[in-house]
């Protein structure tokens, strides 16, 4: 993606949530001669990993705090990085300025697409432009087919095939970019728990047999510039305690963190880590080669 001199000549903002990507996300920006501020949500971010960087922290109901942060950094262009656990009003608390914004975009924004895209529009509207993550960052890809030692077998494709159905259903309302499936059978389906506390759920699930399939892919209509698919280290742990057998991703429209890391804990624990078109995976009734 083209990158305007303008927006360019500051630091890169990363609006920081949960998890290892906003840094990342950082230190890949920094080995590339850029700049790098974080705006770190408080109760999201990991405070440990902050700390090294030029950073604020705010509440997700700081509006005013935000854009004063991002401001006096000299901060035009965003991107976001990380899990947000999604407050209830209550908790928010926002400030004038997050209030006017809730106001206005009111009951539109009732799924996480909705509201991220809004949130986008609000600080486009401020003069900053917002980023994918996969902008800065292209080598976090996920690229198409196998990861590590391990392919899926014959009788997983029907799995991955019908977790790749389900996402596309229930995406289309705003709804979950995980499921788990195992012999046909969804044992569980992200909503706002979380991948982590999906895959758990999905282990309490379990039936004998082989075992289920992670499957994680971006949802129709998504902006992609927000809340792209990731799959880390604590992915792959979760899958292999629920007792999967393997884990397939969008390739091209996920992230992966910690790539030798990830697919060194696939291979000890026997499961595999695939990278899949989901539009091939419908059309094919066969599986690719690997």
């Amino acid at each position: 993606m083209a990158v305007s001199a303008d927006a360019a000549s500051g630091p890169l903002g990363i609006i920081a949530g949960c998890g290892n990507l906003p840094f990342a996300l950082a230190g890949h920006a920094a080995r590339e001669g850029r700049d790098v501020f974080l705006l770190a949500l408080e109760g999201q971010a990991d405070p440990t990993f902050v700390e090294g960087w030029p950073h604020g922290w705010v509440r997700l109901g700081d509006g005013y705090k935000a854009l004063k942060y991002l401001r006096g950094a000299g901060v035009r262009e965003l991107v976001f990085a990380g899990g947000v656990q999604r407050p209830s009003l209550r908790q928010l608390c926002p400030d004038a300025r997050a209030a006017r914004f809730l106001a206005k975009i009111g009951t539109r924004a009732l799924g996480d697409d909705s509201l991220l895209s809004a949130i986008v529009r609000e600080f486009e509207s401020e003069g900053f432009r917002v980023i994918g993550a996969d902008a800065v960052w292209g080598e976090g890809r996920i690229p198409a087919g196998r990861l590590g030692a391990y392919s899926p077998s014959h009788d997983a494709w029907p799995d991955i095939r019908r977790g790749v159905r389900v996402i596309k259903a229930l995406g289309a309302v705003d709804v979950g970019q995980s499921t788990v499936v195992q012999q046909g059978i969804v044992l569980a389906v992200e909503a706002i728990e979380g991948t982590d506390a999906m895959l758990a759920r999905a282990g309490s699930l379990r039936r004998s047999g082989p075992g289920g399939v992670l499957v994680k892919i971006a949802k129709p209509g998504q902006d992609r510039r927000v809340d792209l698919p990731t799959v880390g280290l604590a992915t792959v742990e979760g899958a292999a305690v629920a007792g999967l057998r393997g884990i397939a991703v969008e390739a091209g429209g996920a992230l992966v963190v910690e790539r030798l890391a990830l697919i060194r804990a696939a291979d000890r624990t026997g499961l595999f880590l695939y990278g899949i078109n989901p539009v091939q995976v419908l059309a094919d009734e066969e599986e690719p080669s690997s």
